[in-house]
């Protein structure tokens, strides 16, 4: 894998774990709203919640896409 793709593959490697750690503390924030009876907004945290596991399996996917080359940088994008 050339180093664009490694740039690009640890790149998302890094935004599917900032999802996951997001939705843990989203988790605890949501049980503690639930445990105070502000049930609505629990049950908003939870809706955000299933998002996020669901954004951090795509991007997950798109990490297998790169690493067995059927998605490649073509170029630098700026940071």
């Amino acid at each position: 894998m050339n180093n664009p793709n490694q740039n690009l593959r640890r790149d998302l490697q890094g935004l599917a774990a900032d999802l996951k750690w997001s939705a843990v503390e989203l988790v605890r924030i949501a049980e503690r709203l639930s445990q105070a009876g502000n049930y609505p907004d629990a049950q908003a945290l939870h809706r955000m919640i299933a998002m996020f596991q669901r954004e951090e399996g795509r991007l997950q996917s798109l990490v297998s896409d790169v690493a067995e080359g059927r998605i490649i940088q073509m170029g630098m994008v700026p940071n």
